[in-house]
């Protein structure tokens, strides 16, 4: 009577596990997905095709970071702006939008219309609006730190982010002289960790075209692309995928490139969407170990 009785409570028992089945909680999830915007002027307009393929291909964005202007087209991503509404926005741009000279031993123009440029195309002024969490990145001169925002007022974030040490003033904020966040971060990995990202992708823009320059503003990049070839770039070990446009042949000024830029950022992620896809896939079934709270 007992075997007949213990046969009867395993049959029930595997009845219950087959009929609450599908109630148990999957272990295949969605990763957090973190995106890195570096700087280069106008060759961060190539982020805005690498932003486009990503939306096109439903590669979700939980949150993004930027340096310079990675951080002025991660807030308009950020901040819900079309992407057709960005790219004519940076085609029309020129450097008195947001530069304006001055005579200073500091620096050659202030960035101080930068967020009067911001307001153009974006009505949300403080990060705590934000569709997609932003971190944006700047660098303090008396530390020699990464400074990271995100919190308060956009524009003196952006305006320091993109402040390029030489032609811009510093901005001095919250008790801080601050400058472009190349210097400390040229690509911000690590505030998306602690934002949750567990796949980490990161855009660098590499400007490696050595013709002379003929300005002092050319002398100015060119010197920090020199730095930025021979610079020990940590953030390459710290991200899980790297989306490399081909901008070399752009220079800093070329916004009148627009739509070529736009294009070299689509060939650059469609390229990548394989890896991405497989990054994502490995990801959902075994969460990432890397990401930090």
């Amino acid at each position: 009577m007992g075997t007949v009785l213990a046969l009867l409570q395993g049959a029930v028992e595997r009845l219950r596990r087959f009929a609450y089945a599908e109630k148990e909680p999957s272990r295949i999830r969605r990763p957090r997905v973190g995106l890195a915007l570096g700087g280069g002027f106008a060759r961060g307009i190539a982020h805005v095709g690498v932003l486009k393929v990503l939306h096109d291909n439903q590669i979700p964005i939980d949150c993004i970071a930027g340096t310079s202007v990675g951080a002025l087209v991660a807030a308009a991503y950020a901040g819900e702006v079309p992407f057709e509404r960005m790219q004519q926005l940076a085609a029309a741009t020129h450097f008195t939008d947001f530069g304006r000279l001055t005579l200073s031993w500091m620096g050659l123009a202030s960035n101080d219309r930068l967020e009067r440029y911001l307001r153009r195309y974006s009505s949300v002024s403080r990060f705590e609006e934000l569709k997609t969490p932003l971190t944006i990145a700047a660098t303090d001169l008396d530390t020699g730190q990464a400074v990271y925002f995100s919190e308060g007022p956009i524009g003196p974030a952006l305006r320091a982010s993109c402040a390029y040490p030489g032609l811009f003033l510093p901005v001095e904020y919250q008790d801080r002289m601050l400058v472009d966040g190349f210097l400390a971060a040229p690509l911000p990995v690590d505030p998306l960790r602690r934002m949750g990202a567990e796949v980490v992708i990161a855009v660098p823009l590499e400007s490696a075209s050595f013709s002379r320059p003929n300005n002092m503003a050319g002398v100015i990049s060119r010197s920090f692309a020199i730095m930025q070839r021979y610079a020990h770039q940590d953030w390459r070990g710290k991200a899980d995928l790297v989306i490399e446009p081909d901008v070399k042949n752009f220079a800093w000024d070329d916004f009148q490139q627009a739509p070529q830029l736009v294009a070299a950022g689509e060939v650059a992620a469609l390229a990548a969407l394989p890896r991405i896809r497989a990054k994502l896939a490995i990801a959902a079934v075994q969460p990432a170990a890397r990401a930090q709270a």
